[in-house]
Order: C-alpha cells, then sequence, then structure tokens
C-alpha cells in the first residue's frame, strides 16, 4: 500500500496532466515569432559567468558559461534596448564541458544586457522545475539591470492555481522576461595596485555595522545626489565621521544584489536591510549613483579605495545560506530554474525545501557547484572589488554537512586551506534556525562569531537581572569559556549589545516591549526577549529625570563595551542616540525609521555621547592592556605577587567562589599593564600602563575600596559615567586603600599612577 505522501503526488500528477487545457488557458499561451538566433564559437567553460574578452583572431566578444547539471539545453538571451519593450535574440549554448554550458559570442561588449533560458523536465515531485519561459538571472552576472518585481508571470508555478495544496506543481508557460533584471557584461581591468589595504590586526580591530542608504541617506553635508549610494558613503563628509569616531572597520549591511519579498510589495513596503539576494557577484543596483548598467561596479570600487584611504577596512555582511526564490511557492529568478535539485537541499518529499533559516529555502552547500558559487564570489570580492572580509548570515546552515551542523564540513574546510580567504576577516553568526543549529564558541580556528552571550549579559547586568556576577566575568575578559580552545584568542569573540536586529541602543534603554506595528504584520514579528528596561516609561517622554538615566544608561553600555576584551562592534547612530520608535525589527523600514538621523549631533546631549564614544575608542587604540592578543591567565608573573587580571568586591578585597555566587551589583575588575604576553613589531616587550574598572549597576550610590597594594598605590578617574560631560584633563586622585562613592548606575575607570 502506498503512502499518503505518494497518493497525493499520483493524484497531483493526474490533476496537473488532466488540466493542460485549464493551464494553457490560465498561462493565455499564444504562439509568438521566434526571436532572431546568434551564432556562437565554442568558447571556454572556464570561468563561470560572462567575461569580455579577445576570442580567436583578435575578435572581441563575451564567453558565457553556466553550469546546469541536469538540463537538457541552454539558451543565452541578450537584450538590445533596456526596459520590457527590449529585443531578445537567443543563442542557443552547444558546447557541455563537465556539465557547463558555454560559448563564445563574436562582438558582444561591456554594457550587454542577458539572462537564460534553462530547458529541462518539469518534474516537481522529483524536484526538477525546468522551465524555459522564465527568464533566469545568471548566478555569476557582476552587474544587474533592473528591479525584481513579482507579478504572476516570474513564477515557475501557475501561482493562482485553484487548488493551492498543488499550485506548484501545474508549470506557468508565461514569459517572464518583461518583468526580471538583466544581467550586464562588466569589463573590468583593474588590478588594484593604488590600493592600499589597511590589514588592521583583529585585536586592534573597532567594527561599525552600518547601512549603505541608511546611513547615508538623510546626512545633510553629502550632496544630495549621492545620498543612499556607495558614493555618498565614500564622500569625505561620511568618511570624516568614521574616522573621528576612532572605527577600523564598518560592516556593510548586504550589498550584494538582492530582491524584495511578494508580502512586502503588497504592503506598499520594501526589503531595507538586504538579507534576500540573489546575485552573489552584483553589487545592489539600487545603491549606485552611477547607474545599473556596469557603473554601480566601479562606483563600490571607488568606495572601497575611499575607505582604505582612510585606513578603515570594508567587511560584507553575505546572505549565502538561501535566496530570494523561497520555497516551492516562490518565483523562479535564477537558481531554482537552472537547476533546483543540484542547488537547494530539499526534503525527502522532494516538492518541498529544507528550510534551516526560515527564508523558505537551503542552499545545498555539499554540492560541489554551490560550494564553488560560494568560494567564487568570495575570491571575487576579496581580490577584484578588494573588500577585507566577510560576516556570513546564519554560519551554521552554511556548516551543515548532510544534515547536522558539522566543524569539518566542506565550507569549513575549503575556507581553511584557500590561500585568499584564510587571509581575510571570517565573521560567523553561529547559528541558524534548525535542530542543533546553536553553535556560538564551536567555530574553529581563523573565525570570529558574534557572541550574543556577551550581548546578553552585558544587557541584563546593567538592567540588573543577573543572579550573579559569573557570567559578567567571563564576558568581560574575553569570554574564554567559550574561546580558550584550539588556539582560538579573545578576538574570536565579537562584542556586540546591538546589531541591526533588535532594538537600536537607545530603544534599549526607551522600551520594554516591541512596537513593530509600522511592519504590518499584527507586531507578531521581531523577539520578544529583548533584555531591555525602558527606565521607568515606555517611549519618548518629557520626564528629565528618565532621560537623564536613559542618557547614563548609555554611557554604561557604550563604556562596557568598549572596555571589554574581545572584538567591539557598535551599529551606526548608536553613538549618537538615534531610534527605531521601539521597532526592533526593521528590515522593511527604508525610511526615517531605518535611516541614521544626522541632527541628533546638533543635540548637546547626544553630541556629548558621541564624544565620549570617541574617547572610549582613542583610550583603547592607546592602551594595549585593553586589547588583549591573548586570555588572562589571572596568574602571578612576578615576586610581589600581582596578576594580569583580578576581580574585586566593593570590600576592596579579591572576590572568592562564594563571591562570584552571591547576589551583586558591582564589579571590580584590575586589568595589570606590565603582564601583557606577546612583543611589539621590533620584539620589546609590551608594557602598558595598569586599570581598575569599577561597574555598578544598582539604583543606589555603593561604598568602594580601592584596592591596596600590590595593585597600586594611587589611582586618577579616567571616565565617570554618571557625568553628562567627561573632563579631557586628568582626573581627580584616589589614595589606595580608601574607599570612595560609586554613584548609582555607573562605571568608573581609573588609572594606577602609583
Amino acid at each position: 500500500m502506498s503512502s499518503a505522501a505518494e497518493q497525493e503526488a499520483e493524484a497531483g500528477k493526474r490533476r496537473a496532466a488532466g488540466n493542460g487545457r485549464a493551464a494553457a488557458a490560465v498561462n493565455g499561451r499564444r504562439r509568438a515569432a521566434s526571436p532572431p538566433t546568434v551564432p556562437a564559437w565554442p568558447g571556454t567553460p572556464v570561468p563561470l559567468g560572462a567575461r569580455f574578452r579577445t576570442g580567436p583572431d583578435g575578435v572581441a566578444g563575451t564567453n558565457f558559461a553556466l553550469w546546469a547539471g541536469g538540463a537538457e539545453a541552454v539558451d543565452l538571451c541578450l537584450f538590445d534596448e533596456r526596459g520590457p519593450g527590449g529585443r531578445e535574440s537567443r543563442v542557443r549554448l552547444t558546447e557541455l564541458t563537465h556539465e557547463i554550458w558555454h560559448g563564445f559570442v563574436p562582438g558582444v561588449l561591456p554594457g550587454q544586457r542577458y539572462g537564460y533560458r534553462v530547458h529541462g523536465r518539469w518534474d516537481p515531485w522529483t524536484g526538477a522545475r525546468w522551465n524555459p519561459a522564465k527568464l533566469l538571472l545568471d548566478p555569476y552576472a557582476r552587474a544587474v539591470d533592473g528591479e525584481f518585481e513579482l507579478p504572476p508571470e516570474v513564477y515557475g508555478h501557475v501561482r493562482d492555481w485553484p487548488e493551492q495544496h498543488v499550485a506548484d506543481t501545474v508549470r506557468d508557460d508565461r514569459d517572464s522576461a518583461p518583468y526580471v533584471p538583466k544581467g550586464v557584461v562588466v569589463h573590468d581591468d583593474d588590478d588594484w595596485s593604488d590600493d592600499r589595504r589597511p590589514k588592521t590586526p583583529w585585536a586592534d580591530s573597532v567594527i561599525y555595522e552600518l547601512h549603505v542608504r541608511g546611513f547615508t541617506k538623510l546626512h545633510p553635508d553629502i550632496p544630495e545626489e549621492l545620498r543612499g549610494t556607495y558614493a555618498g558613503l565614500a564622500h569625505p563628509a561620511a568618511i570624516e565621521h568614521l574616522v573621528r569616531l576612532g572605527v577600523t572597520a564598518v560592516e556593510l549591511l548586504p550589498v550584494h544584489q538582492f530582491a524584495h519579498e511578494d508580502h512586502l510589495l503588497k504592503r506598499g513596503l520594501r526589503n531595507h536591510w538586504g538579507y534576500n539576494s540573489i546575485g552573489y557577484f552584483a553589487p545592489h543596483a539600487a545603491y549606485a549613483a552611477s547607474g545599473t548598467t556596469g557603473g554601480q561596479v566601479g562606483e563600490f570600487k571607488r568606495m572601497v579605495r575611499a575607505l582604505h584611504a582612510a585606513g578603515i577596512e570594508v567587511i560584507l555582511d553575505v546572505v549565502y545560506n538561501h535566496t530570494a526564490e523561497a520555497g516551492e511557492l516562490g518565483p523562479m529568478l535564477s537558481l531554482k530554474g537552472i537547476d533546483n535539485r543540484g542547488y537547494y537541499r530539499l526534503q525527502p518529499d522532494a516538492r518541498r525545501y529544507a528550510d534551516y533559516t526560515g527564508c523558505g529555502n537551503t542552499l545545498h552547500v555539499v554540492q560541489p557547484q554551490v560550494l564553488r558559487l560560494i568560494t567564487d564570489s568570495l575570491r571575487y570580492w576579496v581580490t577584484e572589488m578588494g573588500v577585507d572580509g566577510f560576516r556570513f548570515d546564519l554560519a551554521a546552515a552554511l556548516a551543515r554537512s548532510m544534515h547536522d551542523v558539522d566543524m569539518l564540513s566542506p565550507f569549513l574546510a575549503v575556507i581553511a586551506q584557500d590561500p585568499v580567504l584564510r587571509r581575510v576577516k571570517l565573521i560567523a553568526e553561529p547559528w541558524d534556525i534548525g535542530s542543533g543549529g546553536y553553535q556560538v564558541g564551536a567555530f574553529p580556528p581563523l573565525w570570529t562569531e558574534w557572541n550574543d552571550r556577551y550581548r546578553d549579559a552585558v544587557r541584563d547586568f546593567w538592567r540588573h537581572a543577573l543572579p550573579d556576577v559569573r557570567e559578567m566575568g567571563y564576558r568581560l575578559s574575553g569570554s574564554s569559556d567559550l574561546y580558550a580552545w584550539g588556539g582560538r584568542r579573545p578576538y574570536a569573540s565579537v562584542n556586540f549589545i546591538t546589531a541591526h536586529d533588535g532594538f537600536t541602543l537607545r530603544d534599549l534603554v526607551s522600551y520594554e516591549r516591541k512596537h513593530n506595528e509600522a511592519n504590518g504584520e499584527g507586531n507578531r514579528d521581531g523577539t520578544n526577549d529583548n533584555r531591555s528596561w525602558n527606565c521607568g516609561a515606555e517611549g519618548e517622554t518629557d520626564d528629565e529625570r528618565v532621560r537623564a538615566l536613559r542618557r547614563r544608561q548609555l554611557r554604561n553600555l557604550l563604556t562596557t563595551l568598549l572596555l571589554s576584551t574581545g572584538v567591539p562592534m557598535l551599529v551606526a547612530g548608536d553613538e549618537m542616540g538615534r531610534t527605531q520608535g521601539g521597532n526592533n525589527n526593521a528590515y522593511c523600514q527604508d525610511n526615517e525609521t531605518g535611516w541614521v538621523d544626522w541632527s541628533l549631533l546638533d543635540d548637546p546631549g547626544w553630541r556629548a555621547l558621541y564624544e565620549l564614544t570617541a574617547r572610549l575608542i582613542e583610550l583603547r587604540h592607546r592602551h594595549p592592556v585593553l586589547r588583549r592578543r591573548a586570555f588572562f591567565s589571572g596568574r602571578a608573573h612576578s615576586a610581589d605577587g600581582l596578576r594580569d587580571l583580578a576581580w574585586f568586591t566593593s570590600r576592596g578585597t579579591e572576590m572568592t567562589e562564594g563571591d562570584w555566587y552571591a547576589p551583586a551589583a558591582t564589579l571590580g575588575m584590575y586589568l595589570s599593564g606590565r603582564d601583557i604576553p606577546g612583543r611589539d613589531e621590533r620584539g620589546a616587550p609590551i608594557v602598558d600602563d595598569s586599570f581598575l574598572a569599577v561597574l555598578h549597576a544598582g539604583e543606589r550610590p555603593v561604598s568602594f575600596v580601592l584596592p591596596g597594594a600590590p595593585w597600586a598605590q594611587r589611582y586618577e578617574v579616567v571616565v565617570d559615567t554618571s557625568r553628562e560631560e567627561q573632563a579631557e584633563a586628568p582626573g581627580t586622585g584616589h589614595p589606595a586603600g580608601a574607599p570612595i562613592t560609586v554613584p548609582a548606575r555607573a562605571v568608573l575607570l581609573l588609572k594606577v599612577v602609583g
């Protein structure tokens, strides 16, 4: 007896076969004149994509190569003008080498718009979804012209089929070419000989996460025509802010070509963040001021050069775990129509997609051609676009072998031995939504990770919600419990309190509940686990006491982040009090909610927060004790018993085992500058000042006894977060062994001066 799934599949096949006339009526099929054909020379199967070059007999043209493993035929489609009325010519690629269809087309020059039609079986029950009526974007296209809208014609199946539970099995034969963007042939002979990469060591890095459009859209000193673009980010006004702040790297939210989801378009919204990639080689065209017919490539490169010249590295947030084609009911834009089974993870019922991402599909990275696509893309952005590293969205999905996350997976193994990729900065978002997907601390050496345990501990400490201070001790000192294995270093931990996903820093101290109504999803989207505290009022308030407390909490959070061992990551605008009005999932807010409000710098209170942030970053750059390259040992390295790290209670005594487990709102952390492992570039020992950081989350002031000998004879206050303005001159001095009053909810950073 057959299973229910098999019975439904057979019934679906019978329905699809028996409804040919109905499908033809829905499709509105008409016999149109065949497009003109263009002859092609054999060309070569490598490199993949469209590469302009000089062919046989010195003839200029473009070589096209497409991997389409199970396809029966491939047509290259050339379009002679922009817009829906562009005339299409077709080139049948007859050469097939190792499942790569290829051909050289004489006379095809840079600027040519193109796509593919791929022929094969339509058999969704086995995962085969070839449909030559759909124009497909080349996965290796280096520029894309046009935007993806999602009318019914761009779906491989009849989207409005009456029986929705089998709609994905009924092929739609309407032509999608008028409704989809095209790839653009790009000529690139740039050797980057005039570029100087900053090559900032991991331990010295301060990362600044920003959105190209959102960061520049409202900047008053950037020319209006450049706002929201790569050229806008390259503008001196934008770079000046980054340089004055002191960050060493920008981490750009996705800039690969992406598409907007249908459910957003129906609500009049757009995907703002860009985690819906469809072109892994193409800079997102909507962020270009120089047009979309190839100019976006050069504009992106000029942006990278300008940032490098200012000493700032460029890290890309990349989304190789899924694509914009979603599941079986999603559109057919590229990979789904090239070889659905070859590119995506499918369930045992091959009509369905394995979804470890929450976005409908998951790329099948175990497959050699998928692994090649990803690594070719990564190398391209490093070698030809000049970037310095990558942050991998839902990296655990990439590390899965057949099902489980595997730290010996093909993806991680290939990265580890690649001579280009193993040299750049690699950051994992170390989780996905699948079973066993949470992998914080598990990625191998070479990788750094977003450390959400740091985020949660610091948020909880400053809202006074930690049961004790054990977790806080680990997070402040580099998270050795997570990363002190296999040769990993403290900079394996990317410390962050906020990211694009969630509350801004200001909203973290202003809202206890998410307010995502503008997203149109009934406030159901976004996390409910915010670990936030509104300081006594929900949202904006005129109560000056609440406002002052919130600004103090912001100073506490930023100071904690920039004094912690590891790599700090800031989010654009947090340094000047940016708000999203309580929206903790502003992925579809391409408006003032999702853009940085530069007018905040005109407010003295927010300007002071910016100045404090810049001062803390400068302090970090100046003092190697705050950016250690090795974990603390906690042991004495000299006869006087002074250790590289020590923890103190408010009584001025070193913490005992019992103190770590006792409820507490106060923690003292002593960092010795005498025992910093390693040597400088000339081989000399690294010696620095020593510091005592006192963090107090209690609602009342506390008396704290400053540790005496051998730790210090005298201390000087460097930072006091209870103050709106921070003195630039040396602070107040205090003798060792004396009690000082630590204000309520404050951080004191004291330097040892004797």
